[in-house]
Parts: C-alpha cells; sequence; structure tokens
C-alpha cells in the first residue's frame, strides 16, 4: 500500500502563490504516476496534472497550463504543485493520487489518495 498525506492548502489573496506538498510513505516503488486533482463544491473532481517518475515527463490540464507546476524530490518522496496567478476559481480542495502504471486525467486511474488540502483564494 502507498499512504499520501497533502499539506501547504490555506487562504491566499487572488494573484498569489501556494506551494502544495503531497508526502508519501509505503511501497512507493510500486507507484509510476503522480498525480494532482481538486473537487470545488457541487463540481466533479477535476485533473489538474501529473507527473510520471523516473521519466519525469510532465501533462497538464489546459485550466492551470503556465500557471501550475508539478515536481518531485524523489529523496523526500515528495511531489509538489506551485500554484502561481491563483484566481477565486481556483479555491477547492486539492488532492494528490498515485498510479501504479501510466495515467492521465482519468480519476480512476489513480489506485491511491491524499486526504485533500483546502485552498481558498480571496477576491
Amino acid at each position: 500500500q502507498v499512504q499520501l498525506v497533502e499539506s501547504g492548502g490555506g487562504l491566499v489573496q487572488a494573484g498569489g502563490s501556494l506551494r502544495l506538498s503531497c508526502a508519501a510513505s509505503g511501497r512507493t516503488f510500486m507507484t509510476y504516476t503522480w498525480g494532482w486533482f481538486r473537487q470545488a463544491p457541487g463540481k466533479e473532481r477535476e485533473f489538474l496534472g501529473a507527473i510520471r517518475w523516473p521519466v519525469g515527463s510532465t501533462t497538464y490540464a489546459d485550466s492551470v497550463k503556465g500557471r501550475f507546476t508539478i515536481s518531485r524530490d524523489n529523496a523526500r518522496n515528495t511531489v509538489y504543485l506551485q500554484m502561481n496567478s491563483l484566481k477565486p476559481e481556483d479555491t477547492a480542495v486539492y488532492y494528490c493520487a498515485a498510479a501504479r502504471s501510466y495515467a492521465g486525467d482519468d480519476r480512476y486511474a489513480y489506485e491511491y489518495w491524499g486526504q485533500g488540502t483546502q485552498v481558498t483564494v480571496s477576491s
């Protein structure tokens, strides 16, 4: 099993930045794709982006491309989501997820999920 714990959420003003962390423990060698999703009240869970390890390739949703960046610190088994130029519509609970194989924007391809961290962007 793999355990994921997100941190770094909070309240930020529009135009500001936040960096979310996703610390992994357990059998992390089983994972290949690490993704970030978010879910706003009353909306479906939305794919933001993913990184595949050890290849290091990344993909992003159009809604965040150019503003959000995913990276990984292999020594710390931690994946990051750097969020810049935040907008009120970015307000949501943010989740990290991991898959044992190649995964894209399909949430059902991810076997492991964190508990989520709240991000609130004020206008």
